[in-house]
């Protein structure tokens, strides 16, 4: 498949079809902790990046099939609300495959456009992102593209949470050392009132993102951050895999395991090798830390992951 990958086990969506809008690393933020590495084009201009009639012919395709799936996910290894047609295949699916819920993931970058609000309205379930409310901490998190402000985007979650019927998880992805301190959750807890969403879900480092000093939150701290933002805040359950679990291939998984072992590769090689997204790749690297551990090595190329061979 060119624009649609896995199904892949989500933690939080369970079964999840991946669309892919955006060419690899172009996004609006260069966030400090994102598991698909640095972004290579910073941008808030949107654009007609992949042919939208290929995506809809290969989404019809796919799905005439009757797939079992939980959901239809917009997310991909760049920001999906830079693609000027997202709204086209929403309405797409909507019309034609009623039977799917339809989710989008966003860094929340571009909600302050009515455009976008209005073009994303008819999804089930939007997640969106906000790090920090305070401006600091936001640039050194998010590193956004220059025009794009922190107010921006708290007034445009605050209408979308008007605006849109469907459910609205907002993430928050805590930092230590940057933004989990108590000025900082308090000023959340406010804010949070105004944007009114159905959950606010904290999430941590699962694995190594683009800057190698960043950390995960403990339990500890992250249960602390949920007693002070209060109503409807949760902690996003680590990545736990299965044996019995829908959507990985243990034969993949082998095969990742035979091509790191003999010699390291990238998230992005190995994505090439085995034609596979570089978010399924990611699923599949997070099992196989759990069973063999990872070892990595940072290059002028990027961060490669290799096994030795006493593994």
């Amino acid at each position: 498949m060119e624009y649609l990958y896995g199904p892949v086990p989500s933690r939080r969506l369970g079964l999840s079809l991946g669309i892919d809008l955006i060419p690899y690393k172009i996004c609006s933020f260069n966030c400090i902790y994102c598991e698909c590495g640095a972004t290579t084009k910073l941008t808030n201009n949107r654009e007609e990046f992949k042919p939208v009639d290929k995506i809809i012919e290969e989404l019809d395709e796919y799905l005439k099939e009757d797939p079992e799936l939980d959901y239809i996910t917009f997310s991909g290894s760049g920001e999906p609300t830079l693609y000027l047609h997202i709204g086209e295949i929403i309405d797409f699916l909507r019309e034609n495959y009623p039977q799917y819920d339809t989710a989008l993931l966003t860094n929340s970058s571009l909600l302050s456009h009515k455009k976008v609000r209005n073009e994303i309205k008819n999804l089930d379930l939007i997640v969106p992102s906000l790090d920090s409310v305070i401006e600091e901490n936001f640039q050194q998190i998010n590193q956004p593209h220059k025009d794009i402000k922190l107010a921006d985007i708290i007034d445009g979650l605050i209408k979308l949470r008007e605006e849109f019927s469907g459910k609205m998880f907002l993430e928050v992805f805590i930092v230590p050392g940057i933004n989990d301190t108590k000025e900082e959750y308090e000023k959340f807890k406010n804010i949070l009132k105004k944007i009114n969403p159905d959950r606010v879900q904290l999430n941590t480092l699962d694995r190594p993102g683009t800057e190698d000093w960043v950390e995960p939150a403990s339990e500890e701290d992250l249960k602390k951050a949920v007693d002070i933002i209060g109503k409807n805040a949760e902690i996003i359950g680590k990545y736990s895999p299965s044996e019995k679990k829908k959507g990985i291939s243990h034969a993949v998984k082998k095969r990742i395991i035979e091509t790191i072992s003999v010699r390291p590769c990238t998230v992005k090689d190995l994505s090439d090798i085995l034609d596979l997204h570089v978010n399924e790749v990611n699923k599949y690297l997070r099992e196989i830390d759990k069973e063999n551990k990872l070892k990595m090595k940072e290059q002028t190329r990027g961060r490669f992951y290799f096994l030795t061979k006493e593994e």
